[in-house]
C-alpha cells in the first residue's frame, strides 16, 4: 500500500517561510515523479510544483516561481517544499502527491494523495 504523509505546515505572518516534508512509503520512490498541491476553503485544488524522478527535472506554477523551491531525497524516501515570501494567499492544505508517468501540473493528473498538512499565513 503506498502512503504519503505530509508534515511541516503551520501558522506564520506574511513574508515568513516554511518547509514541507512528504515521508513515502509502499512504492519504488526513485521511479516516481512527484507533485505538491494546494487547496484554500472554497476553491478547487490546483497544482504548484512537480518535480521529476531524478531529482532534477522541476516544474512550478507562475504563482509559486521565485518563491517555493522543490525537492526530493530518493535515499529517504522524502519529498520538500520549501516556501519563502508567503503570503495571506497561500493559505490552503497542501499535498503532495504522486502516480506513475510524467510531471504535470495538473492536480487532476494524480491518483495517489497524502492527507495534507495545514499553511496558514497571516497579513
Amino acid at each position: 500500500q503506498v502512503l504519503l504523509v505530509e508534515s511541516g505546515g503551520g501558522a506564520v505572518e506574511a513574508g515568513g517561510s516554511l518547509r514541507l516534508s512528504c515521508a513515502a512509503s509502499g512504492l519504488r520512490f526513485d521511479q516516481y515523479n512527484l507533485g505538491w498541491s494546494r487547496q484554500a476553503p472554497g476553491k478547487e485544488r490546483e497544482a504548484a510544483s512537480c518535480v521529476g524522478w531524478e531529482g532534477i527535472t522541476t516544474y512550478y506554477a507562475d504563482y509559486v516561481k521565485g518563491r517555493f523551491t522543490i525537492s526530493r531525497n530518493n535515499a529517504e524516501n522524502t519529498l520538500y517544499l520549501q516556501m519563502t515570501g508567503l503570503t495571506p494567499e497561500d493559505t490552503a492544505m497542501s499535498y503532495c502527491a504522486t502516480r506513475a508517468g510524467d510531471c504535470y501540473l495538473a492536480a487532476s493528473w494524480y491518483n495517489i494523495w497524502g492527507r495534507g498538512t495545514q499553511v496558514t499565513v497571516s497579513s
